[in-house]
C-alpha cells in the first residue's frame, strides 16, 4: 500500500520547487514568453465578461482562505457572532459560483475562437482543467460537506501552518473524505506547473508601479507655418 503521506509532507515542498526553479529557468532563457501572452488583442468583448468573474472571484476566494488560515486561533470568537457566521456561509458560495462562471466563460472563449486556441499550449491547457477542477471541487465542499468554517480551522488551517513552518503535520487532514483531501493538494499541483503555462506572468506584477515617478506627457503641436497656410489657401481656392 502506497504510503499517501507523502503527498502531505514532502510533495507540497517539491512543487513549490519545482515553481521557482523552473521560473528561474525560463526568466533567463526564454525571457520573452514570461509573459501572459495575452490575446486580448485577437477579442476582446468575450475575454471581458469571463476575465472579470474569474479574476474577482478567485482573488476573493484565496484571500478567504488565507483570512481563515491566519485566524484560525480566533475562529472560535469570530463564529461565535451568528451574523459573521451566516455572512461566512453565504459568501462561500457566491464567490465560488462567480470563480466558477469565470473558469468556464474562459475555457469556452479559448475552445470557440480559433485565433485564441492557435495560442493556447499544452500546458494551458492543463492548467485551466486543474483550476476547473479546483473551483468544482471547492463548490462540491460548500454543498455537500458544509459548515467548512467550523471544520477548516482544525484541519487545514494547521496543516498549512505546519508547512509553513517546516514542520509537516499530516495528521489533521489524512482523515478526512479523498475529495477534501485532492482540493487541498491540487493547489500544489497547479503551482508546480506554472513556469510551464502563460501563468508564469504571476511573477512579473509591475508593483515597481506603485513608487514609480510619474510619467511627464508634454504634447507637441504643429505650427501653422507660412507653407501649410499656402496650401490651405490653394485647397480652399481649388475647391471653389
Amino acid at each position: 500500500m502506497v504510503d499517501i503521506s507523502f503527498l502531505f509532507t514532502t510533495f507540497p515542498y517539491v512543487a513549490v520547487a519545482i515553481a521557482v526553479i523552473g521560473s528561474v529557468y525560463r526568466y533567463f532563457t526564454d525571457r520573452f514568453s514570461y509573459s501572459s501572452q495575452s490575446s486580448q488583442f485577437l477579442e476582446s468583448k468575450e475575454l471581458f465578461l469571463g476575465s472579470l468573474q474569474w479574476h474577482y472571484g478567485i482573488i476573493l476566494v484565496l484571500l478567504s482562505h488565507t483570512g481563515a488560515t491566519l485566524l484560525a486561533p480566533y475562529s472560535g470568537l469570530i463564529l461565535a457572532d451568528p451574523v459573521v457566521r451566516d455572512l461566512i456561509r453565504m459568501l462561500g458560495p457566491i464567490l465560488g459560483l462567480s470563480a466558477a462562471f469565470g473558469i468556464v466563460m474562459l475555457i469556452i472563449r479559448r475552445l470557440s475562437n480559433v485565433k485564441v486556441r492557435a495560442v493556447t499550449s499544452r500546458a494551458d491547457w492543463v492548467m485551466l482543467l486543474l483550476l476547473l477542477v479546483q473551483v468544482a471541487l471547492g463548490l462540491s465542499i460548500t454543498f455537500f460537506y458544509r459548515w467548512g468554517s467550523t471544520w477548516y480551522p482544525y484541519t487545514a488551517a494547521p496543516w498549512l501552518v505546519s508547512l509553513a513552518t517546516f514542520n509537516p503535520q499530516p495528521q489533521f487532514v489524512q482523515g478526512l473524505p479523498l475529495i477534501i483531501q485532492f482540493h487541498f493538494l491540487n493547489p500544489f499541483l497547479i503551482i508546480a506547473i506554472i513556469p510551464f503555462t502563460r501563468l508564469v506572468h504571476l511573477f512579473t506584477v509591475p508593483i515597481t508601479y506603485i513608487w514609480r515617478p510619474y510619467q511627464v506627457v508634454i504634447w507637441n503641436r504643429r505650427k501653422n507655418t507660412g507653407v501649410q497656410q499656402m496650401n490651405k489657401k490653394k485647397l480652399m481656392k481649388n475647391d471653389k
